[in-house]
């Protein structure tokens, strides 16, 4: 393994989702070259996921709905992939200030570069809940889901259930469905009185009404049952046959569907803890039912040079992402005294407002339900790298001195694991709640340590440099 230790004078960008690839444009444009670390071996994000290989299928095939967009963002790398520093298949583990600390999974390179301006752009992951039986053979997220389906071409299975809230919940049941698979049923927490009660904060964006209705339609028309309100969920089966049932409450009646792989999804959590470790601030968002960085306007944190963009700054889609990528760079561009185009930021920003009244009526309409945590059984896993149960968790509130979840995640090893608590810590942090009978601003979040990624040791190792402050001791 090889280490560098380098100082850019060029902006550096974490994530090529919309957000990095609308942010790189936008350096471009007005004459620089940034740096472009990206976990990912092509451009696109998680949204706009690209094949590892070209396959024969088309923009439309991949992303249905989305193709022009995808088109569009995968267009608009190509057109400046020459005057970028693009360094695919790099994981970036820390931050202290402005120095990255990253590894490259494709040449085993790790080392540190410090960046004259940041923008963090590192999107979001999946909300899971430790439902029964979800950590069984055969029980994925439906990012995951997504993934075998965009870059593998693959299903996660033939006969599958499709479980959880919100609009990607059907988006990929209508991908699974048109790939091939025996869509069993769509299984939705939120209940149909929800979501007419808060429907009316979508009139402004028709189209994203009738692209839903498009999902919705499409499912029964091809008789795949849709269940609202749902709750009691379980997953059945064993460790060595996997998956076998998924039952629930729906409608008064429980039901007892037989299906081989299921996807699950409660919305997108933002990925902040690079932005942490860099030394933003986080509030909690009762709205979106997670803590999200605290920023002086649309990008800028309150640490100078640094900015966030796309879900990583808060949940808002991905039309927004590409919004805030080219904002965070307008920023950077005015902060390093260069002239922007003004009217071009003031239209961005009345873009950017009207997308988030439209999450906000998500948000109502597709509440995380974070009370189905009150039923799991004390046997049931929640922090999967750890294998901590729900039982642990409660134990360890009760140890004195445990009274945040900080406190509980060191006595209990929740959030410990090769995520760093990334898929577990708002669970983790919902149990606590319910325990001490205290909310989130008491209670706290899981504090952010590196590496937020798992990389070799000797990555971290050979990268680890004397910090003259003593911040990194």
């Amino acid at each position: 393994m090889s280490t560098s230790s380098q100082a850019e004078t060029q902006p550096v960008i974490v994530g090529a989702g919309p957000a990095g690839v609308r942010a790189a444009e936008t350096f471009v444009k007005a004459g620089l070259r940034p740096i472009v670390l990206d976990e990912g071996l092509k451009p696109g994000g998680q949204i706009y996921r690209q094949p590892f290989a070209q396959d024969g299928r088309s923009h439309e095939d991949l992303y249905g709905s989305e193709a022009a967009k995808a088109r569009a963002v995968h267009e608009a790398f190509d057109h400046i992939a020459g005057d970028i520093d693009y360094r695919p298949q790099t994981l970036v583990w820390n931050v202290v200030g402005q120095a990255l600390d990253y590894y490259n999974e494709a040449n085993g390179t790790a080392g540190r570069l410090t960046a004259s301006q940041l923008i963090l752009a590192t999107g979001a992951t999946d909300r899971t809940l430790p439902l029964q039986g979800w950590n069984l053979p055969g029980v994925f997220s439906l990012g995951g889901a997504q993934i075998a389906l965009k870059a593998h071409n693959s299903l996660i299975g033939k006969d599958v259930v499709f479980v959880g809230a919100g609009p990607l919940l059907y988006l990929v049941a209508s991908q699974y469905a048109k790939a091939g698979a025996d869509v069993k049923a769509v299984i939705e927490t939120s209940s149909w009185s929800t979501q007419f009660r808060n429907v009316g904060g979508l009139i402004r964006e028709p189209s994203f009404v009738f692209r839903g209705l498009g999902f919705i339609l499409s499912l029964y028309r091809q008789n795949i049952p849709i269940y609202r309100g749902a709750h009691d969920i379980g997953f059945e089966g064993d460790p060595e046959s996997g998956l076998t049932v998924v039952r629930f409450v729906a409608g008064g009646t429980s039901h007892r569907i037989p299906c081989k792989a299921a996807g699950m999804g409660f919305g997108v959590r933002s990925e902040w803890q690079l932005a942490e470790l860099a030394g933003a601030k986080l509030e909690w968002s009762d709205r979106q039912q997670q803590w999200v960085p605290d920023l002086q306007d649309e990008v800028r944190t309150f640490v100078e040079g640094l900015y966030l963009a796309g879900d990583g700054a808060g949940i808002c889609g991905a039309d927004a992402a590409e919004i805030r990528g080219e904002l965070a760079a307008l920023a950077a561009l005015e902060d390093r005294g260069l002239e922007i185009d003004a009217a071009r930021r003031s239209s961005l920003r009345r873009s950017l407002n009207r997308q988030w009244h439209l999450r906000a009526a998500l948000d109502r309409m597709y509440p995380v339900p974070v009370h189905l945590l009150k039923n799991v059984a004390d046997s049931t896993v929640v922090c999967r790298c750890e294998v901590v149960t729900a039982g642990e968790v409660r134990a360890a509130v009760q140890t004195p001195g445990a009274g945040d979840v900080n406190r509980a995640k060191a006595f209990s090893r929740a959030g410990m694991g090769r995520c760093q608590g990334r898929m577990c810590a708002l669970n983790v942090q919902a149990i606590v709640e319910m325990e001490r009978g205290q909310g989130p601003k008491t209670i706290g979040w899981q504090r952010s340590q590196p590496p937020i990624k798992p990389v070799p040791m000797n990555a971290m190792a050979e990268a680890y440099e004397p910090d003259p402050e003593g911040w990194r001791e």
